[in-house]
């Protein structure tokens, strides 16, 4: 059988510095009641709100304050109803560009939120097409602005879920490297890890096609060249460039290939702990590749062992380097911008057989090189701690 693979992304992509300002052209003709959707500080960037009123559009704000919760979004969902809003605009972080693309999508459904959840609920599709929507990313690590689901987090249920649907890849994604000029190193550094693990995932994913290696391939070079740069220097314009292109083609690989063990364990454990996604995925990817190593090795599967060679060439910029180097340099990276080890996060290791049973159902999981057994997922979690 030949050469075989669908592919889709946002309807339109916006790329470059000052592509924010673009706003208020790009929107013409979608709608006139704007719903913007910030972070904590809507001031931040107040001149996005500043440029719609000036170009006549009614704007209603919310603030997303914290991760999407399923609570954060009904309430998003009624007061976009309550002021008639017919377009939406996310301007901030993952969260904000989740939330904001979620809202879009449910308010011109008839039915509740828990009705179109996975997991958690009834896992519905879509009756009706979303609001027109605007993904502005202001950190580079979800590459949210170009995937089509939304994961919220279920207090009640101690994890984290996704709203899915192919209808819900923003209109639009305008990505704008100067937005993350003011990112503080912490979140530069955990927001790249992720957009890193996207990339890293996807390459060695059951899934991968030639096509979705060529945008992992690009991203992770970017990024092994770059990183470090912007989380010294958030002000390196070239840096939050690479960034904002990686986190982009990584948003794009895992919306089209599933990703592996190391979200399938990110999920649950943002659910039942306050640790940051970013930082889960940093702290749990060398031990999840060294693991994954060990199986493929048993199981003398040389394409996987091939794929994982490579990723390690990429990210060491040595032609030479095997796998072992590539885990090297990951560890290294990880110490260079201070990501933590998750024993400092009040994670109770009594809870281990717990994550390990929720991540063996996660979505995520389908798309890891191999099956892993429930003592491969202790040794993860040994080893990340």
């Amino acid at each position: 059988m030949g050469l075989s693979f669908e592919f889709t992304t946002s309807s339109r992509i916006v790329f470059g510095r000052g592509s924010a300002l673009k706003v208020s052209d790009l929107i013409r003709g979608k709608g006139n009641r704007v719903f913007l959707v910030t972070g904590r500080n809507a001031d931040r960037f107040r001149f996005v709100r500043d440029l719609l009123i000036n170009e006549g559009f009614e704007v209603s704000l919310f603030s997303v304050e914290s991760e999407p919760t399923t609570g954060i979004i009904s309430y998003g969902i009624a007061s976009a109803r309550e002021n008639n809003c017919d377009v939406v605009i996310g301007i901030g972080g993952g969260s904000v560009i989740d939330s904001a693309k979620a809202i879009a999508a449910l308010v011109p459904d008839k039915g509740s939120l828990t009705d179109y959840l996975e997991v958690i609920g009834e896992g519905r599709e879509l009756e009706a097409n979303p609001l027109p929507y605007i993904a502005l990313p202001t950190t580079s690590g979800t590459g949210a602005e170009v995937t089509k689901n939304a994961v919220i987090k279920s207090p009640e249920n101690r994890v984290k879920v996704s709203l899915r649907s192919p209808l819900m890849f923003p209109d639009i994604a305008v990505i704008d490297p100067e937005l993350a000029v003011t990112m503080p190193p912490g979140i530069t550094a955990s927001s790249g890890m992720d957009a890193l693990t996207h990339l890293f995932e996807t390459f060695v994913s059951n899934q991968s096609n030639p096509f979705i290696d060529a945008l992992c391939r690009e991203g992770m070079q970017r990024i092994s060249s770059s990183l470090k740069k912007a989380f010294k220097n958030g002000n390196d314009i070239e840096a939050r460039e690479d960034m904002a292109f990686a986190s982009m083609l990584g948003g794009m690989a895992l919306a089209n290939v599933k990703l592996g063990a190391v979200h399938g364990f990110a999920g649950p454990m943002g659910g039942m702990f306050p640790v940051s996604h970013g930082v889960v995925c940093a702290a749990i990817l060398p031990a999840v590749t060294e693991v994954n190593l060990k199986v493929i090795s048993e199981k003398k599967l040389a394409r996987y062992l091939a794929k994982y060679d490579e990723a390690a060439r990429i990210l060491t910029g040595n032609p030479e380097a095997k796998a072992q180097d590539g885990i090297k340099w990951l560890k290294e990276l990880m110490q260079y911008i201070k990501i933590p080890f998750l024993s400092e996060f009040n994670i109770d290791k009594a809870e281990f057989s717990s994550l390990v049973q929720k991540a063996k159902k996660a979505s995520s999981m389908k798309g890891n090189p191999v099956v892993l057994s429930d003592e491969d997922m202790m040794e993860i979690l040994e080893r990340s701690f």
